[in-house]
């Protein structure tokens, strides 16, 4: 197992001055949930402890408190001056050190009684495509509601209010610069929302749920309207409008014959799809069966039409995440999880269920590589990251996108925390297929959706269980001519995820040389399909890679192959 080792500062305080500076005043706070967020939405930033190294960028952030008790007199002075000066100053739990006014509020209150946070339309409309639905916040949740602090604004513009009213984000002009201060904790709220630690969303599944992706476009908003060198990293693959992983679980004896049938149709399209398969050699509670002879050689038919192969478990167990962690020596076949009922399993521990399952999913099919997991029910246990790390995992999708909040993927940390990241990414489930039959009945709705995440490049995650065909194809079939439709990227999860993995390790920073600008990319992994989005009104002049790597389409720019250092010049 991974030691938990708090993650460091220093890992992130690498970078330019075009970046966005992040000045971290408790580094006890939930800063790593901000970082994840923003490496998601590929806004390039660095963070430090130090206000004059903050200072040196254009846009500098203080997280996640401004106070006298944090920042001496210098500090502060120096924070009011950076507005006045023509930089761009963000700040949350702002409880005085003399900046009150250069935030443009005059006291504040803090709260737990707030339900919903809404961007004003003037704001929201500068960034957001369905400001009626994505400015709107979500802060009452199953554990209690979201802290939130109100301002009561003099000189400054309340840009957000809560529901009843009271001032939720103010900001103000200073001079040539601008200051923004929020009123609830952003890295928390990620952090609460990527761990799955409290239910905010309005709808678990089958929705549109996009609170985290708009808080990240908010600041991405306030980063490239302050930042002249502003360029960030797209989220699809290819300069595609929207990414699309199909995946199949196989829990059901029926399901793994009638896989092959959606494989022939997804192959027959081009595309790929990645198949959760349960390695259920125990008859039990559960089902019979189908981890045979019969069954293994159906999953190498799949491989063989190229669709990926991944794990489901060994025993699909409604209590997985209240199982032990297990020795870590668990193997086939004295490892027998034995499912007695709906709610108790007998002998099943968590790295069994991923190592075992892993053994026998590569042993059965020569060549593949497993190295994606969907636990049964998405029961979701808290180690879950840590020990899909020690077994050899690299891609989770184990929530859905109504818990995180985000139609994007991002990092798992050490017990669902925030303190300690593990390199495991976690891709949400957008559209699933048992929540209401016939699933063509919510066809129209699906595509929608769609369409709403093209909108900003998110990612729709789509989960059919092959256990029966009418319906359930028929959808399938009308949902990918759809998508098609739409320029969207296909890929199975594992494609997706070491895209962005890669994407992940790009560093990127902006420079002015005379007339021209220079873009200065470092891949530590290749990657094929990157997509820069640069500032309006650049042109690309020249570049260290040869000119069919490179494919500038308006203010985006399409990057074919990227390995090791690149420089990009615009004019």
């Amino acid at each position: 197992m991974p030691a938990n080792s708090r993650t460091s500062i220093a890992s992130y305080a690498q970078g330019g001055a075009s970046r966005l500076a992040i000045l971290v005043t408790d580094p006890d706070s939930d800063w790593l949930g901000l970082a994840h967020g923003l490496k998601t939405i590929g806004v390039p930033f660095v963070i430090t402890e130090h206000y004059e190294e903050a200072l040196e960028h254009k846009v500098a952030m203080v997280y996640p408190t401004i106070s006298g008790r944090l920042l001496n007199k210098e500090a502060l002075q120096a924070l009011a001056a950076h507005p006045r000066n023509g930089g761009t100053l963000i700040g949350f739990e702002v409880l005085g050190g003399g900046l009150n006014e250069t935030f443009g509020f005059t006291e504040t209150s803090a709260t737990r009684e707030h339900a919903l946070l809404k961007l004003d339309d003037e704001l929201a409309k500068t960034f957001l495509s369905e400001p009626s639905i994505e400015a709107s916040i979500p802060l009452a949740g199953s554990s209690g509601n979201v802290p939130a602090q109100s301002f009561m604004s003099s000189t400054g513009q309340a840009v957000a209010h809560y529901e009843n009213g009271q001032t939720a984000i103010v900001r103000r002009s200073v001079g040539a610069g601008t200051t923004y201060a929020i009123g609830i904790d952003i890295g928390a709220y990620i952090a609460k929302a990527y761990n799955g630690r409290q239910q905010l969303g309005r709808s678990y599944v089958n929705a549109y749920e996009p609170a985290v992706d708009t808080l990240l476009r908010l600041i991405r908003h306030i980063y490239r309207s302050s930042e002249p060198l502003a360029v960030t990293l797209g989220t699809v693959p290819d300069g595609k409008s929207v990414s699309v992983v199909i995946t199949h679980d196989i829990d059901y004896t029926r399901s793994i014959v009638n896989a092959v049938e959606y494989a022939d149709y997804e192959q027959s399209q081009g595309i790929a799809a990645t198949y959760f398969v349960q390695t259920k050699y125990v008859r039990d509670w559960n089902d019979d069966i189908f981890f045979n002879e019969q069954g293994t050689a159906l999953m190498r038919k799949l491989a063989d039409k190229g669709m990926e192969i991944a794990s489901h478990s060994v025993s699909h167990s409604l209590s997985f995440a209240r199982f032990p962690i297990g020795s870590g020596k668990e193997h086939y076949p004295d490892y027998v999880p034995f499912v007695k009922s709906k709610t108790e399993t007998k002998d099943g521990t968590i790295l069994g269920e991923l190592r075992v399952s892993r053994y026998l999913l590569e042993k059965a099919v020569p060549g593949a590589s497993v190295v994606s997991f969907r636990p049964g029910h998405l029961e979701y246990p808290f180690s879950l990251p840590e020990a899909m790390q020690s077994t050899g995992y690299r891609f989770s999708s184990s929530i859905s996108s109504g818990t995180a909040l985000t139609h994007l993927p991002f990092k798992l940390n050490y017990r669902r925390e925030n303190h300690a990241e593990t390199g495991i990414f976690e891709f949400p489930i957008t559209i699933e297929d048992e929540l209401q039959r016939p699933m063509t009945g919510r066809l129209d709705q699906a595509v929608r959706i769609l369409q709403q995440l093209k909108t900003y490049g998110g990612v729709c995650v789509v989960l059919i269980h092959p256990d029966v065909f009418d319906d359930k194809m028929a959808f399938l079939k009308e949902f990918v001519t759809r998508a098609k439709a739409m320029n969207a990227w296909f890929g199975t999860l594992s494609q997706l995820g070491s895209w962005w993995t890669a994407r992940d390790a790009v560093s990127l920073d902006v420079k002015k040389e005379g007339q021209r600008f220079v873009v200065e990319l470092n891949a530590k992994q290749k990657i094929n399909g990157l997509v820069l989005q640069i500032p309006n009104g650049w042109h690309l002049a020249s570049s260290s890679a040869g000119e069919s790597q490179v494919r500038q389409n308006g203010n985006t720019v399409l990057l074919q192959e990227l390995s090791g250092p690149m420089t990009l010049r615009f004019e």
